[in-house]
């Protein structure tokens, strides 16, 4: 088994670095051979205030106006804007082309003309895009769009042409530094990916399972660097490979019972050592998120939402037109963001939003801090440590930062719901809260209805298990739940709300899921998803009794179960089930050690644990029970 270990790193290890380039070069846009000019590189959209061309986590975005003309003119607020030009045959003032040269241009791109000869009766229609650009749009006759094209005015040269789902879905064509900006820098990533892997990797050791799981969580990046190459039908599939690898590693453990392993974990570093490397971490990545970093829809949402909660509106229906869809998450979503909005208030416009900034900032800190408190009740404040390190380091978390996106904020619950595990009430509160944030964690609700059996305080058994704790814990999610949705009930439009959330997710489709790319793979789908659904729910009767380490395990296999079925996936739905994924593989060893530590000596019978080196000295380890004592 270790040699089939070893194998299998190996060949991550070098798809990972193989696949690494990508990440160094700018994403070019589409290659147009046989045009009337030259195509070169793309020219990304602003990556602010993305009006037409910018990148949409939310639903697609399209880059266009209706067939029947836009009137709009290109503003501050709005460079990108389209407007229908006045006369066909004569250049638009301060124009070289006219809308019927800009339309031949792109009538002789091949891919355009097979696009249009496969969708007979559509026709093509030219706008003035910002102050130097033409975009030429292809619709069909039920006035879809199914081209476009994009022409440096002065030039004649094209410098975009899009078919199929990268017409409406502009986050999928690989727009330079559109998700995190610099963060896709293979000067970044690839330190990143090292100091994730490194500590955890001691000389003259044969490879263990734990080091496939961490290139299993890097190999994430080799879909992602063909996502930003702009390649989808390979960036797609591969997101399966390691979440149905990180469900069965899941079900694994929690099958053993989370028991502990017998040997500590070994470091090729003192614990000390990363505690200062955490330190230089927060502060990159905080340095990164205020520098060189973009907010995408997800933080402009959070903030539109907290604005509408301050200043009393409906928080569901009537969003801004750059952000029609922002009203897509739960009500705790908004109010998370309340804060950020009083201390730096919005301008109304979508521009650099410190207030985004800031909240994806102090979600990232709280949830480091979690994993600490939670790591030390669980083994020591050595294993807190390193699971603080081990989110630090990983890149893709980096990668939420810089986005400044809410899916921390959802990690940071989950990690809650665990370090409350011994209180239902709190429990149901947390599950709560995380549920009606962005729904999908609503699906842990049944595994957290059970306490954790090493999380029972001695003394404590009958009012923490059982139906006393069940009806606690019931019964505080249910009142948070409703104190939580209380804009939602005041305002009373339930259908609004359902069409906006959860309604929009389940109609929308997208190329970022097996199930949107290839298409006609509903039965199968529908099978995968009422598996993770019935699975979830099971979680609330077996196994009766469940470790700590089990519940972490069995919540990432249900979260990542839930993933597989989406139509819509993205890469920032990695840090949903990261923190239990931490918790299950490094949570189960004997303590923390590393290959400079004096061997320990071995635990008495009936001792609470053994020493832990770590710094330069040793640390008495915490039990999971008598941690709560």
């Amino acid at each position: 088994m270790r040699r089939a270990a070893a194998l299998i790193a190996a060949v991550a290890l070098v798809a990972v670095l193989i696949c690494a380039p990508p990440f160094a070069a700018p994403a070019a846009a589409q290659s147009v051979p046989g045009a009337t000019t030259a195509a070169t590189e793309a020219m990304p959209p602003p990556l602010v205030k993305p009006a037409q061309l910018g990148a949409t986590v939310q639903g697609a975005t399209a880059a266009t106006a209706p067939p029947s003309g836009a009137t709009s003119t290109p503003t501050e607020t709005d460079p990108n804007a389209l407007a229908t030009p006045p006369s066909p045959a004569i250049p638009p003032p301060g124009r070289r082309l006219s809308a019927r040269q800009a339309i031949a241009i792109a009538d002789a791109i091949p891919k355009i003309r097979a696009e249009v000869a496969d969708h007979p009766g559509s026709y093509p229609t030219a706008y003035t895009k910002g102050a130097v650009q033409w975009q030429v749009s292809y619709f069909s006759r039920d006035r879809r769009e199914i081209g476009q094209v994009l022409i440096d005015d002065l030039t004649g040269e094209v410098r975009e042409a899009w078919t199929g789902y990268q017409v409406p879905w502009t986050m999928a064509r690989g727009y330079e530094g559109a998700f995190g900006r610099r963060v896709n820098a293979w000067y970044v990533w690839g330190p990143m990916c090292l100091l994730f892997v490194a500590p955890f990797v001691p000389w003259r050791r044969r490879p263990s399972w734990l080091h496939l799981d961490l290139l299993v969580l890097l190999s994430f990046s080799v879909s992602l660097a063909f996502f930003n190459d702009a390649r989808i039908g390979l960036s797609t599939p591969l997101i399966y490979p390691p979440l149905l690898y990180f469900l069965l590693r899941m079900l694994a453990v929690a099958r053993r019972g989370g028991l502990r392993r017998p040997e500590p974990l070994r470091l090729l570093v003192p614990v000390s050592w990363l505690a200062v490397a955490l330190v230089f971490l927060i502060g990159f990545r905080v340095g990164l998120n205020v520098t060189n970093s973009n907010v995408i829809d997800v933080g402009y949402s959070g903030v539109i939402g907290a604005n509408k909660l301050v200043e009393g509106e409906p928080l569901y229906g009537g969003w801004p037109r750059d952000n029609a869809h922002g009203d897509t998450y739960g009500p705790v979503n908004y109010l998370a963001y309340v804060p950020f909005e009083r201390i730096f208030g919005w301008s109304g416009r979508w521009d650099d939003l410190p207030a985004a900034h800031a909240a994806a900032v102090v979600f990232d800190l709280l949830t480091i801090g979690a994993l600490f408190l939670l790591g030390r009740r669980i083994r020591g404040p050595s294993l807190g440590l390193v699971l603080a390190y081990a989110w630090a380091a990983f890149p893709f978390t980096l990668y939420v930062s810089t986005t400044n996106g809410n899916d921390a904020l959802v990690a940071l619950l989950v990690v809650c719901a665990l370090l409350v595990a011994q209180r239902p009430a709190a429990r149901g509160a947390v599950a709560a809260l995380a549920g009606l944030t962005k729904f999908a964690p609503l699906a842990l609700a049944p595994l957290l209805a059970r306490t954790p059996v090493d999380a029972i305080p001695r003394g404590a058994a009958s009012a923490r298990r059982g139906v006393r704790a069940f009806l606690a814990y019931a019964a505080a999610f249910v009142v948070v739940a409703v104190v939580v949705m209380l804009p939602v009930i005041v305002e009373g439009n339930w259908r609004t709300f359902w069409d906006h959330t959860l309604g929009f997710q389940r109609d929308r489709g997208s190329p970022f899921s097996i199930w949107g790319l290839w298409g006609g793979l509903d039965v199968v789908q529908t099978a995968v998803q009422l598996a993770a659904v019935l699975f979830a729910a099971t979680l609330a009767f077996v196994p009766r009794r469940r470790t700590l380490i089990q519940t972490a395990a069995f919540g990432a296999a249900v979260l990542i179960a839930l993933q597989l079925s989406l139509t819509y996936w993205f890469y920032l739905y990695i840090v949903w089930f990261f923190p239990l994924v931490l918790v299950a593989l490094l949570g189960r060893h004997d303590g923390v050690t590393w290959r400079g530590a004096p061997a320990a000596a071995p635990a008495t019978a009936g001792a609470p644990g053994s020493a832990e080196a770590g710094g330069g000295g040793d640390e008495q380890l915490l039990d999971p029970v008598g941690a709560q004592r």
